[in-house]
Formats: C-alpha cells, sequence, structure tokens
C-alpha cells in the first residue's frame, strides 16, 4: 500500500477504496500511519516530504476516499486513528426506476419509463415475497445485470 500512496501523492491522483472496512485491522492500521503522513504534508503546503523512508515530491491535488458498508459481517470497525483522516456522508438509497428508464433509453427502448416501472415492480414484489435466503440479490445490481 505504501507504494500505492507514494504514488498517488507524487502524480496528484485520486483513489477510492471501496468496502475499506474489509481490510484487516493490523493493515488498517499501517494505512493510517501512511495517510496521515501525506495529509500532514499537504496542511503542511510542502512540495515534498519524507514517505518511508525516502523523499517525495508532493503533487497537492491527491486525495484519498473510502466507502463502508458498516454493519455486515466479515466488517472491521475503522481505528479512530484512521476514523479522523475521513469525513463521513450519507448515502441514499438510489431510484431504482430512474436508472433502469436511463440504462433502457440509453439502448434505445422508447417506452423506457414504463418498462423501468414494471422491472423494478417485478424486482420489489420478488424481494418482499420469495425467500429471504442471502444468496437472493434483488437490489439495483441484480436490475442492472438483467437489463
Amino acid at each position: 500500500m505504501g507504494k500505492f500512496f507514494s504514488g498517488l501523492a507524487q502524480c496528484g491522483a485520486w483513489a477510492c477504496f471501496d468496502e475499506f472496512n474489509r481490510i484487516d485491522i493490523e493493515v488498517l492500521s499501517v494505512v493510517a500511519q501512511q495517510l496521515l503522513t501525506i495529509q500532514n504534508a499537504l496542511k503542511a503546503c510542502l512540495d515534498k516530504f519524507w514517505f518511508e523512508g525516502r523523499p517525495i515530491t508532493l503533487v497537492p491535488s491527491c486525495g484519498v476516499f473510502i466507502t463502508m458498508n458498516p454493519g455486515y459481517a466479515g466488517r472491521t470497525e475503522l481505528p479512530d486513528n484512521l476514523k479522523a483522516l475521513f469525513r463521513p456522508m450519507a448515502m441514499m438509497i438510489p431510484d431504482y426506476a430512474l436508472v433502469a428508464e436511463v440504462m433502457l433509453f440509453s439502448e434505445g427502448f422508447e417506452d423506457s419509463k414504463a418498462l423501468s416501472r414494471k422491472m423494478v415492480k417485478l424486482y420489489k414484489l420478488a424481494s418482499e415475497q420469495l425467500s429471504q435466503q442471502d444468496h437472493y440479490d434483488f437490489g439495483m445490481r441484480a436490475v442492472k445485470s438483467v437489463l
């Protein structure tokens, strides 16, 4: 991860780590130290700084973002020193009908609005009335894979 963060800092790129809380707690504490080093260099407006024993150039446009799904099995709680490096942001469930409508319309369907509403209604009914076992998925991924 150190080489990855070093590259981000030197080229000014952004990175988004999906489901960040699935990483082992031991790795997360190392990542926290690496990110803190970069963040401190950014706050100090440095052009160069020491990262993992060597000097590197800092491009201030670099950024690291994470997504998490707390509360699921196999997810770890972030250490406090890592939580302090990120600002929380709440997300909403997307409008499945609108996403389906746009996807259908982009594929050339003329009556995409009606078709998308029917598709979403089908998946909503399926999720409510069919088996509640974990391996059944009636969410956005399933809708997108069918479309």
